[in-house]
């Protein structure tokens, strides 16, 4: 398990990457960097599209919220166990400085969101050669 989103946690407050779903609703999510992106996968069985909500917040904030409504419930009903989780869902990734949040792309398929943040290239410093004198 990574220390990154705990870290984030204690440095930047206003930003929790863990805890800030519903616990009955809880959106688990991976977040894998590859050479050209940071790539984020949620399982969102049974939501659709429409119903899932993508968003970068203040600059380099990365939010991805929706809602698992409730089924509807009969009279005649009896229910023996609910275990699948139900009702909103929130969760928050600081992106770092290389991504470009301009370019985000979001698909959904069988269940599962993806998201890509594209990287910027990072330049490495220049070396200058300073002559030596004396």
């Amino acid at each position: 398990m990574s220390l990154v989103p705990q870290i984030l946690s204690e440095v930047f407050p206003q930003f929790q990457a863990t805890n800030e779903v519903s616990a009955s609703a809880n959106a688990r999510i991976d977040w894998k960097e590859t050479p050209e992106a940071h790539v984020f996968k949620a399982d969102l069985p049974g939501l659709k599209k429409e119903e899932v909500k993508v968003e970068v917040e203040e600059g380099r904030v990365l939010q991805i919220s929706g809602e698992r409504a409730a089924e509807k419930e009969d009279k005649n009903d009896i229910w023996h166990r609910m275990e699948r989780g139900r009702g909103k869902f929130l969760r928050r990734f600081y992106l770092p400085e290389n991504t470009k949040t301009d370019e985000v792309k979001a698909t959904m398929e069988n269940g599962v969101l993806t998201v890509t943040v594209p990287k910027k290239e990072v330049k490495k410093p220049e070396a200058k050669t300073i002559e030596i004198t004396g």
